[in-house]
């Protein structure tokens, strides 16, 4: 991340079923178009972050807040898949036909859904430290999570119930944080990598983007944590764009077999699995994402 953020853009976007959208804009405003994913829970808030690598990139780089966070609707009951419809309506809104998109843990999945749209739309996609499918064949979903995890994803299987008690919690501990504070909030799903990269600018950008997310209430959280859990509403297999796979060994988030598993699924790909990085400290290698979405385009 740079110490220095351009100045960001922000607005809101009506969708054609009456739903809004928070969208916020960095980077080069006449630039290439990419789609960024944010994490669970975050906000689209954290594409300002990456805005001076994407405004010398000439890229246009677009968050948004998934339905149920910060200044988006609740779209209840949605699927991963249901993104896609949203992006392509955003990309409409914005002028662009075809377009570029990536995703970083949560936002994985989303990106991916982006990537097996019909008609073209995206050149690439990159999924970094992303979530792989419930349900995968073969994959130990659990294995390898920090604590956190592991109780957040048994709430989640066990009903909604469960699951909106623990957000609440979990919400009201983070909302209750600081920045400084979020290396001990986080302290079961951070190994020793991840909680050097969790300071300075690195902390302020996550929490900021994190209260943006949280702000209104847990809802997008429990409609991703219900959407990661259920079938996803599209097939690995159908993506036809080359994909960057980007994976870290000593991730307590989204273990590393997650990033293998999905590396054997998407056929168009590249995998980055790095023995000695986390999760967090993924975010260091943004700028490379960039660089290596405007190469396969």
């Amino acid at each position: 991340m740079s110490p220095a953020v351009a100045e960001a853009r922000d607005f809101d976007l009506t969708l054609p079923d009456g739903r809004r959208l928070r969208v916020h804009e960095a980077g080069d405003p006449r630039g290439k178009l990419v789609v960024y994913h944010h994490g669970t829970p975050m906000s689209g808030l954290l594409a300002g972050a990456w805005s001076i690598d994407a405004y010398e990139r000439g890229i246009r780089l677009v968050g948004f807040d998934r339905p149920g966070y910060g200044g988006s609707d609740r779209h209840r009951g949605r699927a991963i898949s249901d993104v896609a419809k949203d992006v392509a309506h955003l990309a409409d809104a914005l002028g662009v036909d075809r377009f570029y998109t990536w995703g970083m843990s949560g936002g994985g999945p989303h990106a991916l859904a982006c990537a097996a749209l019909p008609g073209e739309r995206v050149f690439a996609a990159a999924s970094v430290a992303g979530i792989a499918p419930y349900d995968a064949d073969g994959l130990d979903f659990l294995h390898g999570m920090g604590q956190d995890n592991l109780d957040e994803f048994g709430a989640a299987t066990q009903s909604e119930t469960a699951l909106r008690a623990y957000l609440a919690a979990q919400r009201s501990e983070l909302m209750s944080a600081s920045a400084e504070g979020l290396r001990e909030a986080l302290a079961s799903l951070l190994p020793d990598v991840d909680r050097v990269a969790l300071t300075g600018d690195v902390a302020e950008f996550l929490w900021a983007a994190m209260v943006e997310g949280l702000g209104g209430g847990y809802e997008g959280w429990l409609d991703d944590d219900l959407a990661f859990v259920s079938p996803w509403g599209f097939e690995l297999s159908s993506i036809g764009v080359p994909v960057l796979l980007v994976q870290g060994q000593q991730d307590l988030m989204v273990p590393f077999p997650h990033g293998r598993w999905l590396a054997g699924q998407v056929g168009v790909s590249t995998a980055q699995l790095l023995p000695d990085e986390g999760h967090l400290s993924l975010l260091a290698r943004v700028g490379d994402v960039h660089a290596w979405l405007l190469d396969h385009g």
